[in-house]
């Protein structure tokens, strides 16, 4: 296979992927009608880090394939926080957290160097969204309605934007932000999975 072809099948799996990635998380919160385990500090963080990261993206001008499943996530992103927000009683929060993450995305275009700033965090800002969803798993000791498909997939497409970036832009701060991501989505991964192991178990001994 040329590496133009596995650069196109990267793209285009990443992209697939990203559209429902999601997906199973927010379908876990409508059957349960419950945010249990999913930590809305996290979410957060994550969609902080998706809102600098596309940003930065656009001001240099990288190919829009290398970006494009970004804009799909903050909109899932967003969806899942309406319904945290919900299942929370806290609905009417989500007009000032929309208010901040609109303020804050239309602060990093006005000089070069606050977009520079940002995505030089930008790695600590998502690797903090991962530690504070382990933080959340490891303090209750229950997956809760953490979907592992989700975690799954992204793993996945931060294992694809490796190589992506690699063949591409070579960025070096974009590169190392998708490394990090890999192996801390893939901790929270296996996290879900032994906690939703240990609690099918339990039920099994009932």
């Amino acid at each position: 296979m040329s590496s133009d072809t596995l650069l196109h099948a990267a793209n285009f799996s990443t992209l697939a992927v990203c559209m429902v990635l999601k997906f199973p998380q927010i379908f876990a919160l409508m059957r349960a009608k419950s945010s249990a385990g999913v930590s809305l500090n996290s979410l957060l963080l994550e969609l902080v880090g998706f809102i600098v990261f596309v940003t930065y993206q656009m001001y240099y001008d990288y190919p829009p394939p290398t970006y494009l499943e970004y804009p799909i996530l903050i909109a899932q992103d967003a969806i899942l926080l309406l319904l945290i927000l919900h299942y929370n009683g806290s609905l009417r929060q989500s007009l000032l957290y929309t208010l901040l993450l609109v303020g804050g995305w239309r602060l990093l275009t006005v000089e070069k160097w606050i977009v520079d700033l940002a995505m030089s965090l930008c790695t600590f800002i998502s690797a903090a969204s991962k530690f504070v969803q382990l933080q959340c798993l490891w303090r209750s000791k229950d997956a809760g309605q953490v979907s592992a498909l989700s975690w799954a997939m992204a793993t996945y497409t931060c294992m694809a934007r490796i190589y992506t970036t690699t063949v591409t832009t070579g960025d070096m701060q974009v590169l190392v932000r998708f490394v990090a991501m890999t192996l801390l989505n893939l901790w929270v991964l296996l996290t879900v999975l032994y906690y939703q192991r240990r609690g099918s178990s339990s039920k099994k001994e009932d």
